[in-house]
């Protein structure tokens, strides 16, 4: 076989042994490489890799195509059978590229923002003109002039009305050169007693005059990512001359980096590899034959990109100059975080920025054809203390390397008994039921020696007895009788469909063939059990999570057994890091009028309190209610009346009144009902008009879970206008005083009233900043995305805001959906309008300032949100003359990796010394960022597993607020929340805001044949317009009934 190089005319032989050569000199010539818009390069690293150059980027940045995206029925090592111990993992689709602005502004728009974080109260960075009141433009649209008509609020007695919805204040446009992350305003709070923490960061020296070579890789034909890594692996060991030597660290994409310079900043080799293969001798498809093993050769083209200083990092990490805005050097941190992944990578499964392993305790079965395996997440981050590598344990479920016959019988309720069942055939809701479930999934053949992995896309419509295909000749041929002429196999299951393994073409495998392959990320909806257990094998003590994470660090499959590391002059501590941390004082409680107790101070360890003898601090009056149980035993009905009436005691003991009588009798209703979406609706408000339309709760009760849930609240909320509260009838057998207690809470919540307030308020607390005649509003934002393996639902967008003060402890909500994984909050303007006039009609005036809280966005998006939901925001004050508030913007992270473990030497932590951090826990130094206002904060008590502390970036700050300020009160409103009596462990807005966007989403009624008819075509052609959620009943919507 013979391929001609572009180099020269001339034609190079394939040599069959694993030799390896070197291409000509630096004269050729690259095949030219197509540029589909994907604009430069940018890789999965949480930093965005990017280069900061003023030049314009090279092409070889730019992804041409998706080298980890092999066609179906083609692969290069097959199940069990991987090389020189690569795990048996194909790599999960490649993201498309996320284009990431550069925070690149003048000295002068620097001096601008630094000064934000002592500015005085009056001031502002907006300084725009004023609206004049004889220039507004006529609405130019219906919804504009509904919205300029309707709402109308009032202020100190003068009649005020929103601005058209299509003007815009020219002096509110924020100039995205302005913005740069809000910088510390001082070194950190003082506030709290001290006290010795460890950290899961262990700091890593590097030298500042050791230079990375980057190097761009091009291998051609594209392979795999473990075939590129043998192909580096190979190129070193049989041509490290070329190399300088070097022991270059590779991504298995396309970069690699060296800590010295190659020979040549051009080279060409040629890697010959043996690879399995199959040559078929159907025409239809490549998924019989007879095995063959031949030398697959690529063409490796290496150039030199760019030559990274050290210093540029240096300059960032140092504690020198902090005034001055320094840009992050991400490539140069992206080139060691390459460094440290390059032995994990070749040793574990890689699962995103996590490596997993069946060494680290072995896989667990999870149930539904699943497994838990424990690995451990690694990331290089820039900290005060310098670099430090953030490593964690963490747990993921597997897909189940079984045959397919035997995971259908875990997974699928009605095929536990298949294999009795061998003549029965799959319905056409059953046949929907299974191709859900294995669409996807990778898959290798058993009655043959091959290692081919074939992508499930699908079933066949036929059975497998009713196939036919064509061989080369054209002869037709039937299925079942080729499986027994060519492999004497018989056909069991002949009623099954086949596995449809191209998209293109017909491809079939028989399912009793196949395997499923390890090594694949469980992509599915895990049940409750199966999440109960994988919980389980991460929910770890602190003093037992601690050790397994310094055995990681320190072990074979850690970042200190790469040969790159002393390479590359690295250093990596052994143990984790040590600080100080404060432990913040709860706030004094407030508590209802007619208890015994009026006020209490959290004097536990854990920061509870109970209500016992005292009241809820506004308790409502519910008149009109009703009960209806879906479903449940004899036995189970009959303790409702019991129920009601130790619910309605539990209820007065708490300052709530709940009349003992139901407004209408218990209605009874079977738990098909809630299969039935329009039976569901005719119920509810039959019971509604039976209530003369006056209901003010309906308490439900179920006979189990149920996926009418979520059909129930929609109807309730958006077409009968009820608030609803749900339990299980299961509860009712031993009502504990918990249970009603918790159950009170949310009724008393959900009908308008509150469960505790500050008894010291926000500016008695916070004195220079806040002042109790300028109101605050709270605003959380969140956003809910849909499963990963659905292509089509919209994301669901929730704001929540604050309608009182200075208690601050009730909230309004808005919900909307927007375009499919979108991020950014795109009617967030019109959310914030709204909210504002609900504060106003309450408050009677506009807040002073506004404290935004940001909830599900990672370091990645800081800019882009910050630099279009704070426009937005903005935007929204505009609609109201002269309205320029102050905003303080914040980024609430829960999905983090870092760890707070008690020093076990420190006396202060004796109390607590084998359990979690205390409440109140605060660390703003040492781990955090360099130069930006962060901190993390443990405001709850982890009585499981190891507490994670919400970790807040402040990206924007024109209230001045200092570190004690800003995180006294987010500590102090995190004991507000009303479903519980003791502090949470995210500050109540976020919260909320998450709940708020999560039953949207159960609004969300979309038919699953219809979500995954058109996913194919809907993928390829973009994401659909998304359909606007069902409007919420004016007599709900300013309720919180989404707690």
């Amino acid at each position: 076989m013979e391929e001609t190089t572009q180099d020269s005319n001339k034609v190079t032989k394939w040599v069959p042994q694993g030799r390896t050569f070197r291409g000509g000199g630096g004269g050729r010539v690259h095949p030219p490489l197509h540029d589909h818009g994907h604009g430069q390069t940018t890789s999965s690293y949480q930093y965005h890799y990017q280069h900061h150059q003023q030049q314009q980027q090279p092409r070889y940045f730019r992804h041409h195509h998706n080298p980890f995206q092999n066609s179906n029925g083609v692969g290069f090592f097959g199940q069990n059978q991987h090389l020189q111990g690569n795990p048996p993992l194909l790599p999960l689709p490649f993201p498309p590229p996320v284009p990431m602005i550069p925070f690149q502004v003048s000295s002068a728009v620097f001096f601008h923002q630094s000064t934000q974080n002592q500015s005085l109260r009056s001031k502002t960075h907006f300084h725009g003109p004023s609206w004049k009141k004889n220039t507004h433009p006529v609405p130019s649209s219906s919804s504009d002039r509904k919205i300029a008509a309707a709402l109308e609020v009032y202020e100190e007695g003068v009649q005020l009305k929103l601005m058209p919805a299509n003007v815009e204040s020219r002096g509110s446009d924020i100039n995205p050169q302005a913005l740069v992350v809000a910088r510390r305003p001082d070194r950190g709070g003082v506030e709290g007693r001290v006290i010795s923490l460890l950290a899961n960061h262990y700091c890593v020296q590097f030298n500042p005059s050791q230079r990375i070579f980057h190097y761009d890789v091009e291998i051609l034909p594209s392979p795999s990512k473990e075939v590129a890594r043998l192909i580096k692996r190979k190129l070193v060991e049989d041509d490290s001359e070329s190399l300088s030597d070097a022991c270059p660290a590779y991504d298995g994409r396309r970069n690699l980096y060296s800590p010295i310079e190659f020979r040549d900043d051009n080279l060409e080799f040629f890697i010959s590899l043996p690879i399995h293969t199959t040559k078929s001798p159907l025409e239809v498809c490549d998924l019989v034959g007879v095995n063959h093993q031949k030398v697959k050769l690529f063409r490796v083209n290496i150039k030199l990109v760019s030559k990274l200083d050290a210093k540029d990092l240096n300059n960032y990490l140092s504690t020198e100059g902090l005034d001055k805005w320094v840009p992050l050097p991400q490539d140069y941190l992206h080139a060691l975080d390459v460094v440290l992944r390059e032995s994990p990578t070749e040793k574990c499964i890689q699962v995103g920025r996590s490596l997993y392993s069946s060494s680290m305790g072995g896989g667990v079965e999870l149930g539904g054809g699943a497994i838990g395996l424990r690995g451990f997440f690694q990331s290089l981050r820039p900290t005060q203390q310098g670099l430090a590598l953030n490593v964690d344990l963490s747990a993921t479920a597997f897909h189940e390397s079984i045959g397919i016959i035997s995971y259908l019988q875990k997974k699928v309720e009605f095929l536990h008994d298949l294999p009795r069942r061998k003549t029965s055939s799959l319905n056409s809701d059953e046949r929907k039921e299974v191709e859900k479930v294995l669409k996807n999934v990778r898959v290798f053949v058993s009655h043959r020696h091959a290692v081919q992995r074939y992508r499930v896309q699908g079933l066949t419509q036929e059975a497998t007895e009713d196939l036919w295909f064509k061989d080369r000749d054209g002869t037709k041929l039937r299925l079942v009788d080729y499986f027994k002429d060519q492999y004497n196999h018989v056909i069991q299951f002949r009623n099954l469909p086949c596995l449809q393994i191209s998209m293109s073409k017909p491809c079939y495998l028989p399912m009793e063939l196949c395997m499923i392959c390890e090594g694949q990320k469980f992509l599915g909806k895990l049940s409750d059990d199966q999440t109960a257990k994988l919980l389980k094998m991460g929910c770890q003590r602190p003093r037992e999570r601690r050790a397994i994470i310094d055995g990681v660090v320190n072990g074979p499959f850690g970042p200190m057994s790469s040969d790159q590391v002393k390479e590359f002059k690295l250093e990596i501590s052994r143990e984790m890091t040590r600080l100080k941390g404060r432990i913040l004082q709860p706030p004094k409680l407030k508590l209802g009028e007619g208890g015994l107790k009026m006020d209490l101070a959290p004097s536990r360890l854990d920061c509870q309190w109970n209500l016992y003898g005292s009241h809820v601090v506004e308790g409502t009056r519910i008149e009109r209610w009703a009960l209806i149980s879906f479903g449940g035993t004899p036995s189970q009905k009959s303790n409702i009346p019991r129920f009601i009436h130790q619910l309605a005691s539990k209820c007065d003991q708490m300052g709530i009144f709940l009349d003992k009588s139901t407004t209408i009798c218990t209605q009874f209703e079977p738990i098909q009902v809630l299969n039935n979406v329009s039976l569901l609706e005719s119920k509810l408000k039959k019971i509604q008009k039976m209530a003369d339309g006056k209901l003010q709760l309906l308490l439900c009760l179920m006979e189990k879970k149920h996926k009418g849930y979520g059909d129930l609240k929609r109807i309730a909320e958006t077409r009968v206008g009820l608030v609803s509260q749900c339990c299980l009838h299961s509860n009712l057998g031993k009502l504990s005083s918990q249970f009603l207690v918790n159950l009170a809470l949310k009724i008393n919540a959900k009908v308008g009233g509150s469960t505790v307030a500050l008894y010291n308020s926000l500016p008695s607390q916070i004195p220079r900043t806040l002042r109790h005649d300028e109101p605050i509003i709270f605003m959380g934002a969140d956003v809910t995305h849909p499963h990963p393996l659905d292509d089509f639902s919209p994301s669901v967008a929730a704001v929540v805001g604050s309608v009182n003060w200075p208690s601050s402890n009730k909230y309004v909500s808005r919900i909307r959906s927007q375009t499919h994984r979108q991020e950014i909050i795109q009617d967030l303007g019109e959310m914030v309008v709204e909210i504002l006039v609900d504060f106003m009609q309450e408050v009677t005036k506009l807040p002073k300032m506004i404290i935004f809280f940001r909830d599900g966005v990672s370091e990645t998006q800081f800019y882009k949100v910050l630099k279009e939901e704070l426009q937005s925001i903005r935007n929204a004050c505009t609609k109201f003359p002269g309205y320029k508030p102050l905003i303080t913007f914040a980024v609430v992270q829960k999905r983090h990796h870092t760890r707070l473990f008690p020093d076990e030497n420190d006396p202060n932590c004796k109390l607590f010394a084998n359990d979690n951090v205390p409440p109140g826990t605060i660390v703003d130094t040492v781990i955090t960022h360099p130069r930006e206002f962060d901190f993390y904060l443990c405001s709850h008590w982890g009585a499981k597993g190891t507490s994670r502390p919400a970790h807040y970036h402040v990206l924007w700050d024109e209230s001045g607020f200092t570190s004690d300020e800003f995180q006294k009160l987010v500590y102090s409103l995190c004991f507000t929340f009303v479903r519980c009596t003791k502090p949470i462990s995210i500050v109540p807005p976020a919260y909320y805001a998450h709940l708020a966007a999560y039953r949207g989403r159960l609004y969300l009624d979309r038919p699953e044949s219809v979500a995954r008819g058109t996913a194919t075509a809907v993928s390829r052609a973009g994401p659909p317009k998304a359909a606007p959620l069902p409007k919420i009943s004016e007599n709900v919507k300013k309720l919180m009934f989404y707690c």
